[in-house]
């Protein structure tokens, strides 16, 4: 990027009402880091405990799922790929705060994932609460690396149905991206 490029990546910013963002690789020391900023950067707005406590958990669900997802394609020939693709933003609309996050995703890998989403972006408050407390009650498998409530939890913090998009990069990989408004 050439140094004069820097200002219409400001102005985009400032376009989009985007507060905070963060593109490449997610270590879990990275993840902390960010999410202390986001927290002190969310305090100084002037907003309540409690949605402040919902976009941090949010953001750290998002950013989580990105590194869990990087970590276990290790052995994938798009590994590299995968693991540079992360980017997570915080922004502000006319609806609330919105917390985007996405990455490069294996093929097949999308389906289930649209999957879980759709089910659970289709659920109404009470029935996010009945499906967690589900969730939680279950006996994991024991290669299952995930009791599948992060995205639950998401959804349940949200103030509106989560969105997804789905953008295909080449015949093997896709672009997954998740948004949350609180």
């Amino acid at each position: 990027m050439k140094n004069d490029q820097l200002i219409h990546v400001s102005e985009e910013l400032k376009k989009n009402q985007i507060l905070i963002s963060f593109s490449g690789k997610f270590s879990q020391t990275l993840i902390e880091e960010l999410g202390e900023a986001v927290k002190k950067y969310l305090e100084t707005e002037d907003i309540p405990k409690k949605e402040i406590y919902n976009v941090f958990s949010i953001f750290i669900e998002q950013t989580q799922n990105i590194r869990n997802y990087s970590s276990e394609k290790t052995n994938s020939f798009y590994y590299e790929q995968i693991l540079h693709s992360g980017i997570v933003i915080i922004g502000r609309e006319e609806k609330g705060y919105y917390i985007c996050s996405g990455n490069i995703t294996e093929g097949t890998d999308i389906q289930p994932l649209i999957t879980i989403i759709e089910e659970i972006a289709a659920l109404n408050k009470e029935e996010l609460k009945k499906r967690y407390k589900e969730k939680l009650k279950e006996v994991l498998a024991p290669e299952s690396k995930s009791a599948g409530l992060g995205l639950i939890d998401v959804a349940r913090k949200a103030n509106y149905p989560i969105e997804y998009s789905v953008k295909e990069v080449d015949e093997n990989l896709y672009f997954f991206s998740l948004k949350a408004i609180v």
